[in-house]
Order: C-alpha cells, then structure tokens, then sequence
C-alpha cells in the first residue's frame, strides 16, 4: 500500500507530461486531480487500517536495492508520518484544484505538483536514511521550477534563493547521516541501525548541530528563514499552500524523527538552548509580520513564529509536549494553506495584497463575504480561540512545554497575543471599513469586484471545516498520534527532568484530558 501512494501521483506526473495528443490546461488539471483523489483514497485506507495498539512501524515493505552502499527500499507508517501523508495527500488535491484553469504550460505545471506529492510521500514512509534523503532532495528542482517559470515577477531571485538555501541543508543533512553512520559503524543506513547511542558527546554534538541548521533551514527558524518570505511573496497561490502546508513539514518531521531519539543524549543537555531558539523565532516572526503591509508576506512570517512553537515542544521532551508537535504540525498545515488560499483570491479578484490599499473586503457590495468571514475564521484560529484547531495545538504544546521550560513557554504565549495584533491589523485593514469613493486621495477601487467562483470558495469550505472538526474533536488525531509519540518518549535512554510543577498533576492526565475532550464533557 505505500508503494501505491507512491506509485499513483509519479504515475500521474508521466500520464500528464507524456499524454499522446493535445493536452488543454482544463484537461490536464482533471487529469491530475483523478490521480490525487485515489492517491487521497489510498491514505484514509492506510489511517482506516493502521492499528492503534502497535507502537511500530505498519505496512512495512522492505526490498534490497543497493547493499553495498546500505541503500534498501524500506517504507514504513506510524503514528507520527500516518498524519503528515494524509495531510500532503489532502493539501495537493486541494493545490491542483485552486489553480487556474488556464495555467500556462499546463503539462510541466501539473508533472511537477505530481512529482512534489511523490517525493513528499516518500520522505514521511521512508525508513532508509539515503532513501529519506533522494525523497527530500527529490522536491527541490520541482518547487525551484513551479517558483520560477509561474511566480511573480520576482521570481528569478526568490527561486535562485530558495534553491540555494535547500542545497545548504541538503549538504548538512546528508553529511550528518553519512557521518554517524560512518562513526557508529553501522552497516546500513536502515533507522533501526543508525543510533549515536555510544558515540563520543562531542561527535554527537556535530552531528546534530548539522541536523539542526539543516533542518532548521527547511522549517525555517529565526535566523535560517530569509528565502521563506521571498518565495511565498512570488509563488502562485497553488505553491505556497503546498509550501505552508506541506513541504515546511518536512523540516519539523525530519528534526523530530532524527534528532530527539537518534541523538536524546546530547538532544536533552541542549533542550534549554532550542528552547530559547524557539522563543527567537516565535517573537521575531510575530514582531516581522506586524510590520508587514503585503497580506502574504505577513502570512510568510507568521508562519516563521509558528514553527518554533514546533521547536518548543519537542525541545520539552515529554509526552504530552511530544504530541504536541506533530499536532502542531497538522494544525499549521491547514491553517496556514487556509490563509495563503484567501490570499490568492483577494489578490486574484482585486490585483493588490497591500493592506494601504485594500479597505471593505467583507462588505456585501464588494463580493466577497464569504471569503473574508473565511479569513477571519482562519485568523481566529492562528490566534488561538477556542473551539478551533489553533486553540488545541497550541495548548498541548504549552501545557507540555510549561514543565519543562516554564519562562521560555510564557515568553511563546506573547508571541500568541502578538499574533492577534498582526491578524487583527490584516482583517481591520482590509476586509473592514467603509468603500473608498471618488473624494479619497487613496488608490481607488472598483466597488463591485468580479464574482467570487465555487472553485475559490470550495478549498476555504474545506479547510474551515477541518478546522472545526479537529478544535473541537481534537482525540480523533491525538488517538493516531499518542501511542507513537509516547513509545518515541519511552525510547529515549536519557531524559528530560522536568520542573516540580509536573508532580501535583500527572502528564498522562492532562493528555487523557485533551483526548477526551471531545465526549461532551470536557474537563479542561
């Protein structure tokens, strides 16, 4: 069944780029979304089947490839890859359907969201450290391309920018992998294989101070994140919700998989240390974005803050903190694509994301309630308020950050209240306030914009659905995750002491709390 997942969206791309005849840009866009519907198909079977009470890799398949290099073609799903798939699986479809029916060289654009979805995939089910690399390079050149050939107008340099920041962690994570492979004296690069348990301190120190700025650089955190900003501004809206919601992912996923249990000795002597980088990152992103007068540049930045709520908890290193982290990940997803998908169509429908330009978007008469009641859905929920997925994201990760980093969790709650101001800035700005007529010396606006479509509100419909669905049923993800993330806890040979706070109310309990929550009665 991975090898499917695998196999449908690559079979898609070479379908798309190698049909016989004519291709329209309409045509090929179905074309493709035929493909990801089975390939989302195939992901809720994996999550109908996936068994709750195996802690352990599922749906294993594992076949030679190269031995003599220790490269084996090993595929496995737990509990912390199993919603990441689903998520990349979903986000694409959704990518594919928001993009415009007339998407120049449509045979390119799609083979290349296809590739994406295939070398995404593969990064999350790989259990090979040279397998998870080839997946995790593998999306570089299809991004660069998507960014340079249908980005804006400065797409040359943001692409040319991206492109060599990945290169960079690229090198470092592969040189990581091939260094404790080399220093443990592993045989091959298979995970169950590849442990730093033994290893000098300092030797494990270099390896994951490589993993961090490798990866760090892909999340990105404060001071890695300069190209995230530069390439979002200039990519479609397509390709920044496969971006947000997707591919910086692949950063969290990879610091989380490789360094809290391959390298937890040295991991745990520098959690104080990622905590404080953590808390650079939050109020740097939130501070950068409140200076922001381009709506997607200050999205861009909020997610920078976002993702040190990541580094936050998993640098706590508790269970509870630990689901908080990939709960994060998957909240961040579908917020984040929520927000760059409104984006888009206020810019599609007005040509401007400058907040000193647009004014009323909400109003009736402009057409567009629906998607600025969704952009204020979608702010509430970065934000924090309850009853969205937000809210739960961010409360297991301070309430499993908070024993064991107490000042570093508080100084992250500001970087909460500071994403109020700049989201309440964003909507005051440019979907309240009265028309602009004829007597403003500010740019004007045409009163009535074009018809907002189905095809731009159904993907918002979808996302602010979800929203609600997993903020006020968070146990139907936390079910999937917990075992996972607290076998990955129980793994580690040296752990994390936690403050005093944690004795009067035991972890599990505040995770049962959370996972119950959803029954009715809910003890929060």
């Amino acid at each position: 069944m991975l090898s499917a997942l695998l196999l449908i969206p690559l079979l898609g791309a070479l379908f798309v780029s190698c049909w016989p005849s004519k291709l329209a840009s309409r045509d090929a866009k179905r074309l493709s979304m035929i493909f990801l519907v089975v390939n989302l198909v195939v992901s809720l079977y994996l999550l109908i089947q996936f068994d709750l009470a195996n802690v352990g890799m599922q749906f294993v398949e594992s076949v030679p490839w190269l031995d003599e290099l220790g490269l084996g073609y090993e595929l496995g799903l737990d509990g912390l890859s199993l919603p990441l798939v689903i998520i990349n699986s979903l986000l694409s479809l959704v990518a594919v359907y928001a993009s415009d029916d007339d998407v120049r060289r449509p045979r390119l654009y799609y083979s290349l969201l296809l590739v994406i979805t295939f070398a995404v995939a593969g990064a999350f089910v790989a259990q090979n450290l040279l397998l998870f690399f080839i997946f995790y390079e593998l999306e570089l050149i299809p991004l660069y391309l998507l960014i340079a050939i249908w980005g804006g107008a400065q797409r040359g340099y943001a692409a040319t920018k991206f492109l060599i920041y990945t290169a960079i962690s690229g090198i470092l994570i592969l040189a990581s992998f091939l260094g404790l492979v080399w220093l443990s004296g592993a045989e091959s690069f298979d995970y169950s294989s590849t442990m730093a348990y033994g290893l000098p301190w300092i030797q494990q120190a270099v390896l994951l101070a490589a993993l961090l700025i490798g990866f760090g650089i892909k999340i990105p955190l404060f001071p890695l994140h300069t190209w995230l900003p530069d390439a979002h501004v200039q990519a479609s809206t397509p390709i920044s919700v496969l971006l947000a919601g997707v591919l910086l992912k692949l950063g969290t996923y990879g610091l989380f998989r490789f360094g809290v249990v391959t390298f937890s000795e040295v991991w745990v002597d520098l959690a104080p240390y990622l905590a404080w980088w953590a808390v650079a990152s939050v109020l740097y992103g939130s501070l950068a974005a409140i200076a922001q007068t381009d709506m997607k540049k200050m999205v861009a930045y909020s997610s920078v803050g976002h993702m040190g709520y990541v580094l936050l908890a998993a640098a706590s290193s508790n269970p509870l903190s630990f689901v908080g982290t990939v709960f994060q990940m998957v909240s961040h997803g579908f917020i984040s694509a929520l927000l760059f998908l409104v984006v888009g169509v206020v810019y599609k429908k007005t040509g401007t994301r400058d907040l000193k330009v647009l004014r009323g978007l909400l109003n009736p008469e402009r057409g567009m309630p629906l998607i600025g009641s969704a952009m204020v859905l979608a702010v509430m929920a970065s934000a924090g308020i309850p009853g969205m997925v937000g809210f739960i994201s961010e409360f297991i990760v301070y309430r499993g950050s908070f024993v064991s980093f107490a000042p570093q969790t508080l100084l992250c709650l500001l970087g909460s209240g500071l994403t109020a101001v700049y989201f309440l800035l964003l909507v005051n700005r440019a979907f309240f306030g009265r028309l602009a007529t004829s007597e403003d010396q500010a740019v004007e606006q045409d009163p009535v914009l074009p018809v907002v479509t189905l095809q731009d509100r159904l993907p918002a419909l979808l996302l602010v659905g979800l929203l609600f669905v997993f903020g006020l049923s968070p146990s139907w993800m936390t079910r999937w995750i917990e075992p996972t993330t607290t076998a990955m806890y129980e793994a580690m040979p040296i752990k994390l002491e936690l403050s005093s706070y944690s004795a009067s109310e035991p972890l599990a309990n505040a995770s049962t709390d959370i996972a119950t929550c959803s029954d009715g009665d809910c003890a929060l």
